[in-house]
């Protein structure tokens, strides 16, 4: 039982922090484009922003 428990934990974790990580690229993704086509010496700030959501899924991996 306590087996079966820790693989709903371990996907809850990774399920969770992929939603979040998903939702919160959507926004910077958005903002990251519009800045883009304003400015194109932004591209460089705006990987690295795009980058950050990442991590979270990263983190809830090494949780997981």
């Amino acid at each position: 039982m306590a087996a079966e428990m820790a693989y709903i934990g371990a996907g809850i974790a990774i399920g969770l922090t992929g939603l979040a990580s998903g939702i919160a690229e959507k926004d910077v993704g958005a903002a990251a484009v519009g800045a883009i086509t304003e400015d194109v010496s932004l591209f460089g700030k705006a990987m690295v922003l795009m980058v950050l959501p990442e991590t979270i899924v990263i983190f809830g991996l090494v949780i997981a």
